[in-house]
């Protein structure tokens, strides 16, 4: 019944593109319930994804968590990982490192210190 619903909503003849943008997948809990709520938002996904829909496009962010990729990656047609990239781990450096430099209070700690808050901001950031 949802999915004839969502088709009918969604799959309009001569319907507008139509844009769902899911973000941050990897904060919905996935430590209660059965289903959990992360399972209802992929087996959701999984509906629209199947609905085959000309018009309809499905952006989808999140952390690389396994049970998140194990399921996201037969639905996709395109993924792209900016979690390794080296340009978003030197801007996020980057950021860091001026924020610990412009603080006034911050610029009264030892040089060693301000280096080590930088380079465990940046190794926590884990890319994001």
């Amino acid at each position: 019944m949802l999915t004839e619903c969502l088709k009918e909503i969604l799959g309009l003849p001569h319907a507008p593109m139509r844009y769902i943008i899911l973000d941050a997948i990897d904060e919905c809990p996935n430590t209660s319930g059965f289903p959990t709520a992360r399972e209802e938002v992929l087996k959701f996904l999984e509906i629209l994804v199947g609905l085959n829909l000309p018009n309809l496009r499905i952006c989808v962010t999140s952390r690389p968590e396994i049970d998140i990729r194990t399921f996201l990656e037969p639905l996709t047609s395109h993924h792209m990982s900016l979690h390794d990239e080296c340009g978003q781990k030197r801007d996020i450096l980057h950021y860091i490192s001026n924020v610990i430099h412009s603080d006034w209070k911050m610029q009264r700690w030892r040089p060693e210190d301000r280096q080590l808050v930088i380079d465990m901001l940046s190794a926590k950031a884990d890319g994001m």
